[in-house]
Parts: structure tokens; sequence; C-alpha cells
């Protein structure tokens, strides 16, 4: 029996569709098991590379690490002893004790663990105090002392660094997952670095001006600085300390000293300004009291010592 010429090619059309369609999805099935491959190949590197820290995190945690931290600190700080003496010792032990927070904080923030966040809370407030000395003794050596890190600053400023590590500890066991929300954290985080930056633009800008302690007699060297971050609001080091010390407990996920916080500082640097404004209207006369009016405390709900 002979077959019509028209279905002969349509058979003809319909094989080639079909083996079309094989070709398709063999060539579909070999680019997902490229992407599985190549998926399972970044994930195993980035555990490789992770896992450097991993290990070092577990064995810091252990007892022969800890015993470890414990006779390595005790070495460096005989030979700091035996380096330095006097002032300079002290001075020796507490940047490398603020040099090991900070590295432990690095341990921490690159290591596959829960307590990432606290390991950027470690470096934020390590290095916040080191680099407060740091720039002190570059911008006014005069004043430099052991007070100037600010580890000893008050011990309602202790008390409410020892309230937060309570806080973020009793909650971390009891409510793990408030712990967890990443994105409040990197708020937090960025509240740090732009307080952090602010304040050491308004010590560098102010240069030998700049002072821990309010001064109450003008040094013959003491200018009104009224320039660079000083342009946008009078007291840049207070406002940066300000959104620098809510920033850790943001960072933290810490709901009750983010409040205490925000109250307990808000009310310490009315009080502060207040007093320093004082002095200043004293030294620079109209000159201050002009910019006052001109320029804003910068902070929230404060504007300073009044002014008839």
């Amino acid at each position: 029996m002979l077959s019509h010429p028209d279905s002969a090619v349509e058979n003809d059309q319909l094989r080639g569709y079909k083996e079309f369609q094989q070709h398709l999805k063999a060539t579909e099935k070999t680019s997902q098991d490229l992407a599985i491959v190549s998926e399972q190949y970044f994930h195993h590197g980035r555990r490789a590379w992770f896992g450097h820290l991993d290990w070092v995190f577990d064995y810091l945690t252990e007892t022969p690490g800890k015993i470890a931290v414990f006779a390595q600190i005790a070495a460096i700080n005989g030979l700091l002893l035996v380096l330095y003496s006097g002032p300079l010792y002290k001075i020796a032990v507490r940047a490398c004790f603020l040099g090991v927070i900070f590295g432990f904080g690095l341990v921490l923030s690159f290591s596959q663990t829960t307590w990432t966040h606290f390991g950027w809370y470690m470096c934020s407030l390590s290095f916040f105090h080191y680099s407060e000395y740091l720039v002190t003794a570059i911008i006014n050596p005069r004043s430099l002392s052991l007070d100037s890190f600010l580890l000893n600053h008050s011990v309602e400023y202790t008390l409410a660094a020892v309230s937060s590590w309570v806080e973020f500890t009793v909650e971390k066991l009891m409510l793990p997952d408030m712990k967890q929300l990443s994105w409040l954290s990197v708020v937090g985080l960025l509240m740090v670095l732009c307080g952090e930056g602010l304040r050491k633009a308004a010590m560098l800008t102010a240069g030998s001006n700049f002072n821990h302690i309010v001064q109450n007699e003008k040094a013959q060297s003491h200018v009104l600085v009224t320039d660079g971050v000083y342009t946008f609001c009078r007291h840049p080091s207070y406002v940066g300390w300000f959104y620098w010390s809510i920033g850790t407990q943001v960072m933290l996920c810490n709901p009750v000293c983010t409040v205490g916080y925000t109250i307990a500082s808000w009310r310490f640097f009315r009080e502060r300004i207040e007093e320093e404004e004082l002095f200043l209207i004293h030294f620079f006369s109209e000159d201050y009291v002009k910019y006052k009016k001109q320029v804003s405390t910068g902070l929230p709900f404060i504007s300073g010592i009044r002014v008839n």
C-alpha cells in the first residue's frame, strides 16, 4: 500500500520536532547541572574559607584555648613590663588590651556563629577608646593622659556598658531569634560608623582647642572653631558620641538599653553643653553668641544655654 506524499512529509516534520525538543531538554539539564555544580563549589569554598575562623572560634571557647589566651596575655604583659616602666607601661597595657578585644571581635565577626553582631560591638567599642587616645595624641599632646582612653570615664558609663552585656546575654539565651535581626544590626553598625566618623572629624578640626575636660580658663592658643563640621552643628563631637552610643545598642538588638542609652545620653549632653557654653560665652563673648544664634547644637531638643 502506498502512503500519501503529504503524510510522509508530516511524519518527517513531527520526527524533527521531537528530536529538537529532546535536544532542548538535554541542553537545559546540562545547564542546570552546571549551575548546581558551580553553586556547590562556591559554598564549599566559602565553608573552607570560613572554616579556619570557625576552628579558631571553637578553640578559643574551649578550656585549652582559654588557658592559651590567658598564658599569652600574661606573656605579653610581662614583656611590656620589661620594655616599659611607669606611665608608658600603663599606656601600653591599655593599648594592648584594646587590641586583643578588637582581635577577638574580628574573629567573631567573620565566624559562622550567632555571636557575629557581638563581634561588631567588640570592634566598635575597642576602636572607639583606642582612637580617642590616638587622635588626642595627634591634635593636643599637652592634654594627653591615661584618661584620654576614656576607659574610666565614669561609674555610670561602666554600669551602662555592663548592663548592655547582661541584657544581650540574657535575651540571647531566652529569645535567641531576637538577636538575629541582621537588618537592624546593620542599621546600628551604620549609626556607629557615622557617629565615630563625625566625632573624630570634630576632634581633628578643633585641633589643640579640643579637650576631653570642659575648660574653665581660656588658654592663649584657644580660638573659636566655626569651620569644617562645626558649620553644621556647634557640638559635633557630642552629636557623634550620642549616635555612636545608641548605635551600639541597636547593633546588639538590645531594646531596653537602646531606650536607656538614649535617655541617659541625652540628659548627659544637655547638662554638658549648658555647662560648656557658659565658659564659651565668657571666653568669646559676642562672637560665640552670634555663632550660637546661627548654628544649632545638632542634638534633638537641646538648644544649649539661654542668652538674654
